[in-house]
């Protein structure tokens, strides 16, 4: 197309330049026609220069497109031969595989055709063994039928010789040998039992000792009432109000009992919600000294002391958490946890409880090798379901121990808070501690207050459980419950059946009954032989 162009080109110029020298040859005249030959003798010059020209370039360009298949035929038949190659290689390395494969086939032909012959072999020894077998067999049986009968014989010379028949004797047997297990039994256990005491007392009564010695808590005792003191006599007519509207007020408002009676310059505040009976007496309170009783200022006054108490519920969880050295509290447990400050249990301030749980709790894990950290928590939060157990039903173990977990406590801590009551299986040391540490809080001495009936009710139901067991003869509950002392027939328990006998009342007392802490039960037998010297 290169060459083409510029002919084509030369050729367009030339007829052009040829019409237009005729043209102007035309209109000129004569004078110009010299002028116009030598121009068209210049265009046909020129043209036959492009034309050579371009006959020159399609020569080149013939030689060089010759020059080019060469070269790609060249490039062609070397593609080919290193192609054919390649196929040639790849032709000798299959065929080297599969002549592997055809020598590993033939190697595996022949030693399956060798374990042919020797199961061919086997095969035959056991049948041959099979044969010697059946002949063997059947002269077994004939031996256990004359074993059989000479056995029978034995045992029929036996029975007329002793007296009784074999299932007698065999029964008679038994029972000896299990009377001699178990007495042997209960001297092993009762021996194991008295080495292990002996270390375990002393070990018990030093964790202990240094628990209890090192914890001095004060406890202030509330009941479900309380009493607000007044000024005067006239002061009553005005918390009643005319027809009673300031009282009806305060009821309705602080969700308690306002009780107005003869008592002197008194008046009882009844609620069982320690939360909102606190509102209501600093509402009294607070009326009685500004001395403006209606029912606008009664709701003013109650908004305002009950977002004072729930101030109060904050502070106290956060001081509780400082008393107790636990750090990384969520604001919602300590916020439960102040709840327990308006919550009894006994008589015993829950919050002041549970700071003294942990206490003991630290001081135990310290003796035990236990983490401290972890027993200050538990501890701390042990009884943490109270403070909403009156909202969610199921015991407050259980409430405690979801609580934990939704507010991210340790696995251990919130185990040990769910455990402490036995709710779920104790499993780790630290699930012991909280509820030893709790015991000793709640059942050490001016802890916790009993009304007398139950306190009573309880003595006569551990010794009237002692009583229903064969061979007792006397109990006696002593140490306020805390000892069952258990006086026993020597004619009708052996030293060996007393330790069984313990045993058993200990665990129908913990089936039966519920207690604080834990019930000793000492069982005593005395053997007394008298003489007289005359």
């Amino acid at each position: 197309m290169d060459i083409i162009v510029p002919i084509l080109a030369a050729l367009v110029a030339l007829v052009v330049g040829g019409a237009a020298g005729y043209v102007f040859a035309s209109k000129a005249g004569g004078t110009k026609l010299a002028e116009y030959e030598a121009e068209r003798e210049k265009w046909r010059q020129a043209a036959e220069s492009k034309s050579r020209e371009a006959e020159d370039k399609i020569r080149d360009a013939t030689a060089r497109a010759q020059a080019a298949e060469k070269e790609f035929d060249l490039k062609v038949r070397d593609t080919r031969l290193k192609i054919k190659e390649e196929l040639d290689q790849e032709n000798d390395a299959v065929r080297a595989r599969l002549k592997n494969q055809e020598n590993r086939i033939r190697q595996k032909s022949d030693a399956i055709d060798k374990k042919g012959e020797l199961l061919d072999k086997r095969e035959v020894e056991v049948t041959g063994r099979e044969k010697h077998l059946i002949v063997r067999e059947k002269a077994l049986v004939q031996e256990e039928k004359k074993y059989h009968a000479l056995v029978d014989d034995w045992y029929a010379k036996v029975e007329r010789a002793a007296g009784m028949t074999a299932q007698d004797a065999k029964k008679q047997l038994v029972d000896s040998m299990i009377n001699e297990a178990k007495h042997d039994a209960a001297s092993e256990v009762r021996r194991i039992e008295d080495e292990a005491r002996e270390e375990a007392e002393k070990k018990a009564q030093k964790i202990i000792a240094i628990a209890t010695q090192r914890v001095s808590t004060d406890y202030v005792n509330e009941n479900s009432v309380s009493v607000v003191h007044l000024p005067n006599e006239d002061m009553k007519g005005r918390i009643i109000g005319r027809e009673g509207r300031n009282i009806r007020a305060l009821e309705a408002a602080t969700g308690v009992d306002f009780i107005v009676d003869d008592t002197p310059e008194a008046v009882i505040i009844s609620a069982h919600n320690p939360i909102r009976r606190a509102v209501a007496r600093r509402t009294l309170e607070h009326l009685i000294e500004d001395g403006r009783i209606h029912p606008a200022r009664i709701e003013e006054i109650v908004e305002k002391f009950t977002q004072e108490i729930e101030r109060d519920i904050v502070q106290a969880g956060e001081q509780a958490t400082l008393d107790a050295g636990v750090h990384g509290l969520h604001p919602e447990l300590m916020k439960l946890l102040g709840r327990l400050k308006y919550r009894t249990s006994y008589s015993q301030n829950q919050l002041g409880h549970a700071v003294e749980v942990a206490y003991i709790c630290s001081i135990m894990a310290a003796e035990l090798g236990i983490s401290e950290k972890l027993a200050r928590r538990s501890g701390l939060l042990h009884d943490i379901g109270k403070a909403v157990d009156h909202e969610t039903e199921g015991p407050h173990a259980l409430i405690g121990m979801e609580l934990c977990k939704k507010y991210n406590e340790p696995e251990p801590v919130w185990h040990a808070v769910g455990a402490h009551h036995e709710d779920i299986k104790m499993e780790t040391p630290l699930d012991i501690i909280t509820q030893v540490a709790d015991a000793l809080s709640g059942a050490r001495p001016g802890a916790r207050r009993e009304m007398y009936q139950s306190y009573v009710k309880r003595l006569q139901d551990l010794e009237e459980i002692a009583n229903a067991f064969n061979g007792v003869e006397k109990t006696y509950a002593i140490q306020a419950g805390r000892e069952l002392r258990v006086i026993v027939g020597a004619d009708k328990v052996s030293d060996d059946d007393s330790l069984i006998l313990s045993r058993d009342i200990a665990h129908k007392i913990e089936e039966q009954m519920t207690y604080p802490g834990q019930i000793r039960v000492v069982v005593i037998r005395e053997h007394r032989a008298v003489g007289y010297a005359r």
